[in-house]
């Protein structure tokens, strides 16, 4: 399925109402960098390329948080056992929050498609079991280590000096170009041969068995899933915007060019300082990214202009994008839609589930067209009238809040 987003798109506002928006199965590769729940807030400094940009990563349980619960009760129980197992309300919170996002996420991840959630020890156990319950645990393919040098300093303990990468695929038919992603292969004391066509190559035998082991040293080798040769960014660095939790470039033009090929569509949902856009565009991919920030947007213009020394016609929005591949469906009120969701509801109504005749019950929109929700059947329902009026056009987990608090 086609994007209905133009390439170069950048937006600003919650991402949760925007991907409603998009397409299903449009985007080849997602990345993400969300919070971390580390309990903490953070801010650009002053004077830096990014300041203006903050964000907070602190979470705290409230009523429309259990009514999302309830609604991912009904249709994903595996996932909602694995939010309920969560030790604290703000542990729940947060992944009530991811849980929510990632299900769309793999709506709009095309069947080739892989996503990488980067994370850090936090949360990254309970983010496995998330990622396992909505991608499938057989679709894991990587929990990848981004070691580095800088980072904390501690005596009480050893020191924390990683991120954790989850990689999954949409399905087992996904890219991994392996050959894009080789590591320079390192000097060694093995003996260098040179053939008869001036290629050079590493030679190992095994003292054991006699077998004589050949590498050439053009080719690099295959890269493991612990990445020590990229380091996090210095205050000198010319590409440190001074955005809090900015990750390198090279980190990303790794994932994205093992997992995506030119003019595929990269797709960062909480895309900070821009780096995923700048490493897309930079490899000659497509790329959709969202941020609540509208720094983000000044940053991605900024950066590729900086890196490129082009114009870039880039886009920047703040609507909610209308999908287009849902085909011809009837307006939301039409009658089939009404007697259709009168005899999947039993005449209840879904909200109180007071027994009504159908002409006292009135549809609705389960997530409101002003938040990305669309006419289709899946995101219809009837509630009664006194229902209908509390929900408004608000979701249906505000509702379900209000009607828990009677």
């Amino acid at each position: 399925m086609r994007t209905n987003i133009k390439p170069k798109t950048i937006f600003t506002g919650d991402n949760l109402p925007i991907m409603r928006g998009m397409n299903s199965e449009s985007i080849d590769l997602i990345y993400l960098d969300p919070p971390f729940n580390s309990n903490a807030n953070y801010a650009a400094p002053i004077g830096s390329k990014a300041a203006g940009a903050e964000f907070k990563d602190t979470w705290t349980l409230d009523d429309v948080d259990n009514a999302w619960l309830d609604l991912i009760e009904a249709k994903h129980p595996a996932l909602n056992r694995v939010i309920h197992a969560a030790m604290t309300d703000s542990d729940k919170s947060y992944l009530i929050y991811m849980a929510v996002r990632l299900l769309e996420m793999k709506r709009i991840l095309k069947d080739t498609g892989s996503i990488y959630l980067h994370c850090d020890p936090t949360m990254s156990h309970y983010l496995k079991l998330v990622m396992d319950s909505i991608f499938d645990k057989n679709n894991f393919r990587n929990e990848i280590v981004w070691c580095y040098q800088r980072g904390s300093r501690t005596k009480k303990q050893f020191s924390n000096k990683h991120d954790a990468i989850l990689f999954y695929s949409k399905t087992k038919n996904y890219l991994f170009d392996f050959n894009a992603v080789r590591l320079k292969r390192k000097k060694t004391n093995m003996k260098v041969e040179t053939d008869s066509e001036g290629r050079t190559w590493q030679i190992k035998k095994d003292t054991k068995s006699g077998k004589v082991y050949r590498y050439p040293t053009d080719i690099g080798t295959l890269c493991p899933d612990y990445w020590v040769d990229i380091q996090q960014l210095n205050r000198s660095e010319n590409e440190r915007t001074g955005y809090p939790t900015q990750k390198p470039l090279a980190l990303l033009e790794r994932i994205i060019k093992a997992s995506s090929n030119e003019k595929d569509v990269i797709f960062d949902p909480f895309c900070g300082c821009a780096t995923t856009l700048v490493a897309a565009d930079r490899l000659s991919r497509k790329w959709i990214g969202i941020d609540i920030s509208e720094k983000a947007a000044e940053l991605v213009i900024d950066r590729i202009k900086d890196d490129q020394g082009l114009f870039q016609d880039i886009i920047a929005r703040t609507d909610i994008p209308k999908r287009t591949d849902l085909g011809d469906i009837p307006r939301y009120n039409a009658p089939e839609n009404k007697t259709l969701l009168y005899g999947e509801q039993g005449g209840d109504c879904n909200g109180c589930g007071t027994h009504f005749q159908k002409q006292h019950l009135e549809v609705d929109h389960i997530i409101a067209e002003n938040v990305g929700g669309t006419d289709h059947i899946e995101n219809l329902q009837l509630l009664c009238s006194h229902c209908n009026r509390i929900k408004g056009e608000r979701g249906q987990e505000y509702l379900i809040s209000r009607l828990n608090q009677k």
